[in-house]
């Protein structure tokens, strides 16, 4: 029989806020355990949440752009479950009025075709705490620094067809929420994380098949392993006679294996109701007006405008897109270089190597916009050569100095002088006479170790195009 895959996906984005949801606490990564929840996140009695405007902000800055409804008034609701990281037994969320309604995410394949992906909501949320289950002794340690933490969670229709289609979705959410800055979309410290649910059913049939929902995944790596996993297990298990439990499981990355956590309750479950201590929310259109008057160009808008205002590929153009840090770096060299196409190959080729090697992001790069703008400047005007620049770059990202500082510091100037370069041919020739008579019977190739020999005699400084041609114009029979 021959299945299909059907998954949805639920993410959650960590808002950046200076304090909680609901309360005035901080939520700063790495503090002490227990230090950062205050009375209103642990749900005392007598304490009420006060909503965070800025959270609300963020929301809708998200909804515009994707495009999304906006509700002009959305209900917060609590959602009851027990869980020892969930203090007062209840997570204040959003369920049948979100904030964010139904918006697209257009996503790329690798084989270049385009998919557009729904998102059904986007819904504000409180984050809970963590459980902590190393090092206490076979106990399990509670840290309650993460409950209250703003989350927007983004729930995508079930459009999505395979594994790989599943991880360039939450790529391009991550992206997205990074350029508009309402996340850090850090995976480490938990900031952005992923939820599958992943169901199979026989190919032409419409109604779903029983879905099973795999938790916090916070790689895209591990989010397409785990999913691939899951189809399998599903299949294998549909096709033995067994039938397919609703339940949530949880991503084993040493085993590379989805296991069962706990059966998967329905919403009327979790007995939702509206939040008795919190009012409606009502966002009026100035705020809507704001939010697409502040929006900083989208990824895709600045991809197709790198590609039509410097002649770039489209790889090129969606790889130096990939963040709003690495477009602005791009942009800055391009513009002081004056050389757009020379600015990508070195941003996209030297400069992202190092950068990936030292595993180090393109702010802290020790090789600023206008140090690479000097190097290009230098390859350009004939100072350099292409190979030099290489030995110049890495000189300069160990901190030796700009392009000009290294260049006088190690001499590398290229050598122009044409009778200096004929010097060194004429040398060249004389002493390798059997090579001579290869290239004059025929033998092009051998062009190539004429070349090699005088670049090596001159320290890799002859200018290449001045030795093609003196070379060409000494080897003629």
């Amino acid at each position: 029989m021959q299945w299909e895959t059907v998954i949805g996906l639920e993410i959650h984005t960590q808002l950046a806020t200076q304090s909680k949801i609901f309360s005035g606490a901080p939520t700063a990564f790495g503090a002490e355990p227990n230090t950062q929840a205050c009375a209103i996140d642990l749900g005392m009695p007598g304490v009420l949440p006060v909503l965070n405007a800025e959270a609300v902000r963020l929301a809708v800055r998200f909804g515009v752009a994707i495009a999304a409804e906006i509700a002009p008034r959305s209900v917060f609701a609590r959602k009851n479950y027990f869980y020892p990281d969930l203090p007062k037994g209840y997570q204040i969320s959003q369920y049948e009025l979100p904030v964010v309604g139904k918006g697209k995410i257009e996503i790329i394949l690798d084989d270049g075709a385009v998919r557009t992906i729904g998102v059904t909501r986007a819904h504000l949320e409180e984050d809970a705490g963590k459980s902590l289950h190393e090092d206490f002794d076979g106990f399990t340690g509670i840290d309650l620094n993460r409950a209250g933490t703003p989350l927007l969670e983004i729930v995508s229709e079930p459009d999505l067809r395979s594994p790989q289609e599943a991880a360039a979705y939450a790529r391009k959410i991550h992206q997205l929420v990074r350029y508009i800055g309402i996340s850090d979309g850090n995976m480490q410290e938990g900031s952005f994380r992923m939820d599958a649910n992943v169901s199979v059913r026989p190919v032409g049939q419409a109604e779903f098949g029983t879905r099973a929902e795999i938790k916090n995944l916070n790689s895209f790596r591990f989010l397409e392993k785990a999913i691939a996993f899951e189809v399998e297990r599903q299949i294998d298990l549909i096709e033995g006679g067994g039938t397919v439990v609703q339940e949530t499981r949880l991503y084993d990355v040493a085993k590379d294996e989805t296991r069962s956590m706990r059966t998967k309750g329905e919403a009327n479950d979790y007995r939702y109701f509206p939040d008795p201590d919190l009012l409606p929310l009502e966002i009026d259109a100035d705020l809507r007006a704001k939010a697409s008057v502040d929006l900083p160009e989208l990824p895709d808008a600045k991809r197709k405008r790198f590609q039509s205002q410097y002649g770039l590929s489209e790889y090129d153009a969606g790889l130096l897109s990939a963040s709003r840090e690495l477009a602005d770096y791009f942009e800055a060299v391009a513009r002081d270089s004056g050389e757009p196409k020379l600015a990508a190959n070195w941003v996209g080729g030297e400069l992202m190597a190092a950068l990936n090697k030292a595993e180090t992001e393109i702010a802290q790069s020790p090789v600023s916009a206008s140090m690479l703008a000097g190097l290009i400047r230098r390859i350009k005007d004939g100072t350099i050569s292409g190979k030099i620049a290489k030995q110049v770059f890495e000189a300069m990202w160990n901190g030796e100095g700009d392009a000009d500082a290294v260049i006088a510091a190690q001499g590398l100037e290229q050598i122009t002088d044409s009778s200096a370069i004929e010097t060194l041919i004429d040398t060249i020739i004389a002493a390798n006479p059997a090579q001579v008579e290869q290239y004059r019977a025929g033998k092009d190739k051998v062009f190539g170790f004429f070349v090699g020999q005088v670049m090596k005699a001159s320290g890799g400084k002859a200018n290449p195009g001045q030795v093609n041609e003196i070379l060409k114009r000494k080897l003629k029979p």
